[in-house]
């Protein structure tokens, strides 16, 4: 079963349950497979590696957006976020450890032969497909700088 079947299921679920916080979730992610299908080009249908890019950059958004909130000290829209981020994670991926990320980009730098970080761009291109899905790409970069630097 495809990604929105999945969602509709749950957001189906959700009404029953009365539960606002899944079903406000699960609306934004519905929104966005909606607009990303309609984009010039996408020919109504989307694949699953760009629902997988789709639901990062929606969790990418909300983190940016919690931290913003805890800032500013908005615990109301702080509680928010964090709940909308539990609810589009449930549909990614499992995400990799940070111990596994390091060992991954160990043996693309070793592939490369990456040595410095002039080299970053050939190790992130390899990474950042590799990875895909698995792990955040400013986790990747951090984690890649890191290891060119040492």
């Amino acid at each position: 079963m495809g990604l929105e079947q999945n969602i509709m299921a749950e957001m189906k679920d959700a009404m029953k349950e009365k539960n606002e916080a899944k079903l406000r979730g699960l609306r934004a992610i519905k929104a966005e497979i909606i607009k990303a299908k309609t984009e010039p080009g996408a020919g109504g249908e989307i694949n699953e590696a760009k629902e997988t890019s789709i639901l990062q950059k929606m969790v990418k958004q909300r983190k940016e957006s919690l931290q913003i909130y805890e800032q500013q000290g908005r615990d109301d829209l702080a509680v928010k976020e964090k709940e909308e981020i539990a609810i589009i994670e449930k549909f990614l991926p499992e995400q990799m450890s940070k111990e596994d990320i390091e060992k991954e980009l160990q043996q693309i730098i070793a592939q490369t032969g990456a040595t410095s970080m002039s080299d970053l761009g050939k190790v992130m291109g390899v990474a950042t497909k590799k990875l895909a899905g698995r792990a955040d790409g400013k986790t990747i970069s951090e984690t890649v700088k890191q290891l060119l630097s040492s």
